[in-house]
């Protein structure tokens, strides 16, 4: 994909990220792949806000800047960075601060599958990070470590990190953490949650027809 077609790809999934309450303010940041280098939003900026010309250009290899508008890369950039590092194959970034993944994971929950599309996007088993300070290199590091393993990281008292081969990907599995923790919050409330344990996990991702649709949310996203 061309670079321009890229920008206006960014700033698409960016606003969606508002619209669909993952953050709030300036809260949240995206990023995705270009050959050797990564766009990310700038610091400070609401995503609701950013032009597609105002996402900074960042060089994987050395985290140096080669845009020139002039604007700060996301304060996380670190982490960022670490996660296109680590996996070759990860085309985008998107870094969250859902409400209701917060609230079971920083009140002493796991989150653990209950329906099938939380497995389909997010795997049988989701690496949580206890809290680390934010936009630290330890952070960092801890989130490159986490992400080698699944397609999405809880960070406790913070939020979470989904990753995808392209944009439309991380963006619907950050939608389906949300999805996964608000239905688990819930189960909390009126009884006692039924979780898929790891031997219907494995009859489920053994199915031909969820290896087809992997298979095509991956190229396509659809």
């Amino acid at each position: 994909m061309s670079l321009p077609k890229l920008r206006e790809e960014i700033t698409y999934y960016g606003r969606r990220i508002l619209e669909q309450r993952l953050a709030t303010g300036a809260g949240g940041n995206i990023s995705c792949r270009h050959e050797n280098t990564m766009l990310i939003s700038p610091s400070g900026f609401s995503l609701e806000d950013v032009k597609p010309e105002q996402y900074v250009e960042v060089e994987l290899a050395t985290g140096r800047v080669v845009s020139d508008n002039g604007l700060r890369p996301s304060s996380e950039v670190l982490m960022h960075l670490g996660c296109y590092r680590r996996r070759p194959e990860i085309g985008a970034v998107v870094h969250v601060h859902p409400q209701f993944t917060i609230v079971l994971t920083s009140s002493g929950h796991d989150l653990r599958p209950m329906f099938a599309d939380a497995i389909v996007y997010l795997g049988k088993h989701i690496p949580h990070l206890d809290y680390i300070t934010v936009t630290t290199p330890e952070l960092a590091a801890a989130v490159e470590g986490a992400v080698g393993s699944g397609n999405c990281v809880i960070l406790r008292n913070h939020g979470a990190i989904t990753v995808g081969e392209h944009l439309k990907l991380a963006f619907w599995r950050a939608c389906t953490l949300e999805e996964a923790a608000k239905i688990q919050l819930f189960a909390t409330l009126v009884g006692v949650p039924r979780f898929l344990d790891d031997r219907e996990a494995d009859r489920l991702e053994a199915l031909g027809s969820e290896q087809y649709r992997r298979a095509i949310l991956r190229e396509f996203g659809g």
